[in-house]
């Protein structure tokens, strides 16, 4: 795997010094979001609690403060730097989200454009988070499954592009396949089965470690050698993982979307209470403008996730997914939009004291207003309804039903 990566490493060097350096450009970007919220929620997840959303209780907050850093060395080379901070009640993370280097070449004649990215980047599965430093432009909270990308998934590695353009074949859509050989990603699915699904715009910063809920299944047996928190950039064995996705784009009508995810971890594997946890999934996705105000758009993610002891027995043995649809209207300043979601995870294994089972539904109506080319105000109401078993453990009631209703003010620089 050493080898692989060192070889792949050089060829990527020796593409970067082939290239002639035109020029050498700095530039900073970034985005303050500031929220009013008023929650009805258990104690959340950020926190240690079953909870399914960001906030437990009513709160000024700074949602993000982002910094994006861009040096470009060259018309195809740059550098990009992205740090986050999020602050909520005396909780406060700060750090670097993403860090990579990329080559995005000049399309050929037969309308190719090649593309390489090596570093710590996000995988391009999600629809709603592409505004600045991985933010969702539209709506406060992002959907459970992208929430669970920006806690668990992200990729140290290298990533090759084939774009194929639409213009320059005569064919109506551009056609783009992404491939990545990833590292530090091992414990991703830790945390979608300790707390389950839930609903945030946190982004986990590296060298961050999450708390996990204090379970009766971690005093003792099986999982008495895991850590009480979760790195999710944890590298246990070496074993590389894979990525893939394709994406069709048609301009101005709308986009489809398929991609596969394994980080081909040992899941009997452990240092320091760090486990290897074997996680995959699958993922589609799409957006559709139904005319020049109405837009429709929605994502499905499944896969399965596995830890075992060092006997090579099953600890924790799961299967996940989660979905939702988005209806969104605008009009000059105005955007409205109400997204559906409905989640679930299988426990397959016997582990007494340990029950990952859960069920859920969730629905969010979002304001935004554009104050000016800089400046937005949002509105959004959250509410999410969820039955998991194993809050039980802490002393609270299985089902619950949580509500919150946020005001953000967010300002592009």
């Amino acid at each position: 795997m050493k080898t692989l990566f060192r070889t792949l490493s050089t060829t990527f060097i020796t593409l970067i010094l082939s290239q002639s350096v035109l020029a050498l450009e700095a530039s900073v970007a970034g985005m303050i979001d500031l929220r009013a919220i008023a929650s009805d929620s258990s104690e959340s997840y950020s926190q240690g609690g079953l909870g399914k959303l960001r906030y437990d209780d009513d709160q000024i907050a700074l949602g993000q403060l982002a910094l994006v850093g861009d040096l470009t060395f060259s018309e195809t080379l740059s550098l990009r730097a992205v740090g986050n901070s999020f602050v909520d009640d005396a909780l406060g993370r700060t750090g670097i989200t993403e860090l990579y280097i990329r080559y995005r070449g000049l399309p050929d004649d037969s309308g190719l454009r090649q593309g390489l990215r090596a570093g710590l980047y996000y995988p391009p599965i999600s629809l709603e988070n592409n505004a600045v430093a991985w933010s969702s432009p539209n709506t406060l909270t992002p959907s459970t499954l992208n929430s669970w990308i920006g806690e668990e998934i992200r990729l140290t590695g290298i990533e090759y592009s084939a774009q194929w353009l639409g213009k320059i074949t005569g064919k109506p859509y551009n056609l783009q396949l992404t491939g990545s050989l990833f590292i530090n990603n091992d414990p991703a699915g830790a945390m979608l089965s300790w707390h389950g699904w839930t609903q945030s715009s946190r982004q986990t910063v590296v060298g961050e470690t999450l708390p996990i809920t204090a379970l009766p299944a971690l005093n003792n047996g099986a999982l008495a050698r895991q850590a009480r928190g979760s790195d999710p950039f944890h590298e246990e064995d070496n074993n590389p993982g894979v990525t893939v996705n394709a994406l069709w784009h048609w301009p101005k009508k709308g986009r489809f979307q398929l991609g596969y995810y394994h980080n081909n971890a040992t899941p009997y594997k452990e240092t320091e209470g760090q486990y290897g946890w074997q996680t995959r999934f699958a993922y589609a996705g799409f957006q559709k403008h139904l005319t020049k105000q109405w837009q429709i758009s929605g994502q499905i993610l499944q896969g399965d996730t596995l830890m075992q002891s060092h006997h090579r027995e099953d600890v924790v043995n799961n299967d996940y997914r989660s979905a939702y649809l988005t209806l969104s209207w605008r009009n000059k300043h105005h955007r409205v939009s109400g997204r559906l979601e409905e989640f679930q995870v299988w426990d397959n294994d016997p582990t007494a004291g340990d029950n990952n089972t859960e069920y859920g539904t969730a629905q969010t109506l979002s304001y935004r207003y554009r104050i000016s080319k800089q400046w937005f105000m949002l509105t959004e109401y959250n509410r999410i309804n969820s039955r998991r078993p194993a809050r039980m453990y802490i002393g609270e009631q299985p089902e619950q039903l949580e509500q919150q209703l946020q005001f953000g003010l967010r300002y592009y620089f």
